[in-house]
């Protein structure tokens, strides 16, 4: 029987295999076949941890989310400041943001074709409006945000302001460099202070 120590070993190496192929090809391609690929290894020997591609899919969510969690986060003051920060993390402003990003948008075609992932996925969105949610409210409380603004509203507005854009970046990253990103931000956050409709970004019609 291989030592515990070979075990954690090997897993670790099929842990970093799934994560260089969804780098390099994201989720549409992932299979066992690529993964003992990037192993130099046979797919015999994945099928001792993943009897079959929805269970590597599921793994590889999992590998997403703990990568994601673990991440550097900015740090705010309370309020405005920290809800900017918060949705500034999810932005691909870094190479190593856009990757994550395009993991995760390649995600959206497996689970949205499982119901299960697809709950799952739904999950990770609330929970990630929920942390944003302390933020929103702090804003409100300090007089950064009308007294009117609704918390959740203003969420739900900055979770899809945020998902929207992290789309276009990574669709047309010459048109949306990081910092047309800080400010496209920048003014719909702007606009969230006086309750006005935000403007058009410069350079696009009316």
């Amino acid at each position: 029987m291989p030592a515990r120590g070979d075990h954690d070993a090997r897993r670790r190496d099929v842990s970093e295999a799934v994560w260089r192929v969804l780098a390099g090809r994201g989720f549409g391609g992932l299979t066992l076949r690529a993964v003992a690929a990037e192993m130099d290894a046979s797919t015999g020997l994945l099928t001792h941890y993943f009897p079959n591609k929805r269970a590597l899919v599921a793994y590889a969510l999992d590998l997403a989310e703990e990568r994601t969690a673990n991440r550097a986060l900015r740090e705010a003051p309370p309020g405005l400041a920290s809800l900017r920060a918060a949705l500034l993390d999810v932005l691909p402003l870094t190479p190593a943001a856009s990757g994550m990003n395009r993991i995760w948008v390649s995600s959206w075609d497996v689970a949205l074709a499982d119901p299960e992932l697809g709950e799952r996925q739904r999950r990770r969105y609330e929970n990630w409006r929920a942390r944003l949610r302390p933020h929103a409210a702090a804003a409100v409380e300090r007089g950064e945000l009308p007294a009117g603004a609704g918390v959740d509203g203003t969420v739900a507005a900055a979770a899809a302001f945020a998902h929207g854009l992290v789309v276009h970046a990574l669709f047309d990253p010459d048109a949306y460099p990081p910092d047309r990103q800080t400010a496209l931000l920048d003014a719909f956050l702007a606009a969230l202070t006086t309750g006005s409709p935000l403007s058009p970004a410069p350079g696009e019609d009316e």
